[in-house]
């Protein structure tokens, strides 16, 4: 809540519903006021997934009940659950754009290595013998330069620099850097979470010699070793959009894809939202973007980044 309000200056409303003085169910709501995007709320924005998370069934009904009056009250158009747990019956719903992937990492080298594919294990044994190194970093700068760079080169907006010092300075050990060095060249980088007993790379960048000189491989290689090193069990890989480059990368590491559901609770009147970018409407946006000079793209991605969500 605190990296979004600061970052993004959009409304957050996190709800908790309690009973006897102990916390039943939370619900992070994220409300998303934007000229290009529209009126929402959305829990968890900014974030693959968010819905009520609960310990008591009778605490989603109030959660979901306060959300829906907080719609009506700010004239939201409707209310967006991203992967919720347990799903409306009476929501609208959306299935099939994309995917999440994870598994467990194996805790000894020799079998982490066997749980990926033949032909990927070959690329991942090759990048380890070159000259590529890796340390854990404790400043934003060279992740950001890369992320920055990647996310131009897909056409998509860029958040702030001062997004990622929020996420690192408030998650603290629960957040770290990990980037990949050719002769002290960064050349790939992924911001990643670590949370119960799961690794979560979140957000990468990568020059685009990268793919070929198997940075993102040892990339993620290393993050898994990392992780194990760290006490962590599970890798997340995150979610995808199915049938792009890195839906595919994930599934050649031996992922199998779940597809991830997306509910929309609509304000009486208001048609089902298509804010995703296979969207015709954001084509020529996209296409456009990907040919913007670097700087232009950085000093005014952030603006139009902060009303994705």
């Amino acid at each position: 809540m605190r990296v979004i309000e600061d970052s993004f200056q959009q409304k957050a409303h996190y709800l908790y519903a309690e009973s006897g003085g102990v916390i039943r169910g939370v619900l992070p709501l994220v409300h998303m006021k934007s000229p290009l995007f529209g009126n929402r709320m959305v829990a968890n924005a900014y974030c693959v997934a968010g819905a009520p998370a609960v310990t008591d069934a009778e605490a989603l009904p109030h959660l979901d009940s306060r959300a829906e009056a907080l719609m009506n009250e700010l004239r939201a158009d409707y209310i967006e659950y991203r992967d919720p747990a347990r799903p409306h019956r009476d929501w609208k719903w959306k299935e099939g754009l994309y995917a999440t992937f994870e598994r467990p990492i194996e805790s000894g080298e020799d079998a982490n290595l066997k749980q990926i594919p033949r032909k990927q294990r070959a690329v991942v044994r090759k990048a380890l013998k070159s000259e590529l190194s890796f340390g854990i970093d404790t400043d934003v700068a060279d992740f950001f330069g890369l992320f920055a760079l990647s996310v131009r080169n897909l056409g998509t907006p860029v958040f702030s620099r001062g997004y990622f010092e929020n996420l690192v300075r408030v998650f603290g050990g629960d957040c770290d850097i990990l980037t990949v060095r050719l002769h002290g060249r960064p050349i790939s980088s992924v911001l990643s979470f670590y949370f119960g007993n799961r690794v979560i790379p979140y957000y990468t960048g990568s020059v685009p010699e990268a793919r070929k000189l198997g940075a993102n491989d040892f990339m993620y290689w290393k993050l898994m070793r990392h992780a194990v090193e760290r006490g962590y069990e599970i890798f997340d890989f995150g979610r995808s959009k199915v049938g792009t480059g890195p839906y595919a990368f994930k599934k050649n590491w031996g992922f199998e894809p779940h597809p991830v559901i997306h509910e929309f609770k609509m304000r009486a009147g208001v048609p089902m939202p298509n804010v995703n970018p296979n969207n015709p409407k954001y084509r020529l946006m996209i296409a456009a973007w990907k040919k913007l000079p670097l700087p232009l793209a950085n000093a005014i991605g952030p603006f139009i980044g902060r009303q994705v969500g």
